[in-house]
């Protein structure tokens, strides 16, 4: 079964495309948090929130102002840099407090024919209690380029990454009875669910890819959890970060490398 868009992607929207520009803008009049990303990056680099009205008038008048630097050079119209705006999940589940989300991999191991494999990650959390409000981006992003910003990153590093097992184990003691969640929900239903939406995304976008005989790539796909147990997806990263600057990185991402060549 295929899902809708909206059960597991936050309603997001290109900056480059006129009409979802325009379609963002007049949305977003109200009081809400967007994350605005750029759509060919990683690292968190170029990531920042429009939080209030005011940071959204600022961004439409900065792209404004981009066009008409443009035409006024006599240049060819471009159209924006690529980015993308995406609902900001202001009520994420949270681990002892902090924010967390999940990498988890898609093996996409031939394609001639199409030949997928899943491999579960790991747990990224953030070095200090998420607060909606901050300021900060080491609170809202939590993948460890971005943690290594925090000054107590390096005396918590190794709190920042949990294995899925020690992910399980917590999801079964702190809220398996209060949330009415199956035994196990991490391996099950919320690792059947990951696959799902991976499935449906690949199918979606097999067709741009290249098709040749030893063509294959390694996809980093990141999920959140809020505190409904609802699982959204992220984003699906095509050079998912490969470092072992902790000890759960350092059990399982050469696994998953190894596994994977």
């Amino acid at each position: 079964r295929f899902l809708k868009m909206e059960e597991f992607f936050p309603e997001s929207f290109r900056l480059d495309l006129e009409d979802e520009r325009n379609a963002f803008f007049e949305l977003c009049k109200e009081e809400q948090i967007w994350i605005c990303k750029p759509s060919c990056s990683n690292q968190g680099r170029g990531i920042f929130l429009l939080k209030n009205p005011a940071s959204v008038t600022t961004l439409q008048a900065e792209l404004h102002s981009a066009e008409d630097h443009l035409l006024n050079k006599g240049v060819s119209y471009k159209a924006p840099k690529a980015r993308i705006v995406q609902r900001y999940i202001q009520q994420p589940l949270l681990l002892e407090g902090k924010k967390f989300d999940v990498r988890s991999y898609l093996l996409i191991a031939c394609t001639v024919p199409y030949v997928l494999f899943f491999a579960q990650g790991y747990v990224r959390l953030t070095c200090v209690d998420y607060d909606a409000a901050s300021d900060d981006l080491t609170v809202h992003l939590t993948n460890q380029h971005m943690q290594k910003k925090n000054s107590l990153y390096s005396q918590l590093k190794d709190e920042t990454v949990w294995r899925m097992e020690h992910f399980n184990s917590y999801v079964n003691e702190k809220f398996r009875k209060t949330n009415g969640l199956p035994k196990d929900w991490v391996f099950t239903v919320f690792t059947k669910r990951m696959q799902q939406i991976m499935v449906q995304c690949f199918l979606a976008a097999k067709h741009k890819l290249d098709r040749k005989l030893g063509y294959f790539d390694l996809i980093g796909c990141d999920f959140l959890i809020d505190e409904n147990f609802k699982v959204w997806l992220l984003e699906m990263n095509a050079n998912p970060a490969l470092h072992t600057n902790c000890q759960v990185l350092r059990d399982v991402i050469p696994t998953i490398v190894y596994e994977s060549l």
